[in-house]
């Protein structure tokens, strides 16, 4: 059975996105690291044991990668979003039989990327390009060993759950099953693709990030 494993807020630069989450949420995200060769650095918020924020934006001190980068960073339509302000993009859904799910889903899965941060090893899956619902359909993650969660200095902020709309609401549900994520977001019709995360902050009050 797959679960939420992180939510992932999108910046033009990792100094908007901290920036942006102190002044939603009230607390500072801590370092992260670089993902070699895929173009990208993060910093992180932990949100309790089985749950994290992500902030990813480019990495300047990187060449561009041979693949566009993650969650359609090099999409002209994210880039013009994301110039306006940091904005919630998408999720990460973890799972601990990647090979099996992938199997199941044959190339609607993506391919599996195999990667490194210090002692952090993980395997992600990412669906192919333009056939992820607009970033609905969250990619694949399997830790190889302690996950970064487990890592993370407590914020006390916390994920209370997950919604998804999209005019083609039937086909999402149908997707997110086929992954073992039909109990991780409530999915309803709505005219425009979009996710919901409903937080509660470290003050108590809660607030909610959309991606539109």
């Amino acid at each position: 059975m797959a679960e939420i494993d992180h939510i992932v807020i999108g910046a033009r630069t990792l100094e908007e996105g901290a920036a942006w989450i102190e002044a939603h949420l009230g607390v500072k995200p801590q370092p992260g690291g670089r993902h070699e060769g895929a173009g990208t650095h993060n910093m992180l918020l932990g949100m309790g044991p089985d749950c994290y924020l992500e902030i990813i934006a480019p990495d300047p001190s990187q060449p561009e990668p041979p693949h566009p980068r993650l969650f359609d960073l090099d999409d002209p339509a994210t880039r013009t979003m994301l110039e306006s302000e940091p904005r919630l993009l998408t999720w990460v859904a973890r799972t601990p039989a990647m090979d099996a799910v992938m199997a199941r889903l044959g190339p609607r899965g993506g391919g599996i990327r195999e990667m490194q941060r210090g002692e952090l090893h993980w395997r992600m899956a990412i669906p192919p390009q333009r056939q992820d619902m607009d970033n609905l359909i969250p990619a694949l993650i399997e830790w190889r060993g302690e996950r970064a969660g487990r890592r993370l200095r407590d914020s006390h902020v916390r994920l209370l759950g997950l919604e998804a709309e999209h005019p083609e609401a039937d086909a999402l549900r149908a997707a997110l099953s086929e992954r073992g994520l039909e109990e991780a977001l409530a999915v309803k019709r709505g005219p425009h693709p979009r996710l919901i995360a409903r937080v509660r902050g470290a003050d108590g009050m809660d607030r909610t990030l959309t991606s539109g």
